[in-house]
């Protein structure tokens, strides 16, 4: 869960920065001209450091999630059980998933101690329409993080759909533990365990992680 937080945290920065480019540059050129400001907000705002769930609530749905492809992300979380779902139920998934990563990782926020975000050599393919953005979270005294953003271009721009650190892909992460509910209880379980976990997030506050 720790490695998915510092994934989320890379990714939660970036999508930010996403978000600032009217004339929809390259991903790359998107990344690397606006991560310092963000790192700066982050940095400079004591509230978001605190834990203010509902200001970073507000921060992430107004600057992070339309740079996301939840729909994507969820069909490839869900693999073969999204194929056996209805239109109802594949809803229910895209929005509970959502609310799940989003609620359990704004503490990501909180977790900010100085570091940097270095955009790696990118060179974009002619026509591409997928790419993958590699970076680096750099802090001082720490071996730095490599986390690695697959995005797809859709007529809204730039979105992301999967992230991996050191390799470990957040959607894969999550399609094991969500094909083992499926097995168990079937679609609608699976909804129910998000559902629930949802509201216990909700539920409970942002905690401030200390220091190290």
């Amino acid at each position: 869960m720790k490695k998915i937080a510092v994934l989320v945290f890379g990714l939660l920065l970036s999508s930010v920065a996403m978000g600032a480019g009217a004339d929809m540059p390259g991903p790359d050129v998107l990344i690397r001209n606006t991560v310092e400001d963000v790192l700066a907000i982050v940095k400079q705002d004591k509230d978001i450091q605190a834990g203010d769930q509902q200001k970073i609530l507000a921060l992430v749905d107004a600057k992070v999630l339309p740079h996301f492809d939840f729909e994507r992300m969820t069909r490839l979380a869900v693999g073969r059980g999204w194929r056996g779902a209805t239109p109802q139920q594949r809803q229910q998934l895209v929005s509970e998933f959502r609310n799940l990563l989003v609620r359990t990782y704004t503490s990501a926020f909180t977790r900010y101690r100085d570091q940097s975000v270095e955009v790696q050599p990118f060179e974009m393919p002619s026509g591409a329409d997928e790419v993958t953005v590699k970076t680096l979270i750099v802090k001082s005294g720490a071996q730095p993080i490599a986390v690695n953003y697959e995005m797809e271009k859709t007529g809204d721009g730039w979105k992301a759909f999967d992230l991996s650190i050191e390799g470990a892909s957040l959607v894969s992460t999550y399609r094991g533990t969500f094909t083992e509910q499926i097995q168990q209880s079937g679609i609608d379980g699976l909804i129910k365990t998000l559902v629930d976990k949802n509201q216990s997030l909700a539920s409970a506050p942002l905690r401030k992680e200390a220091a190290k």
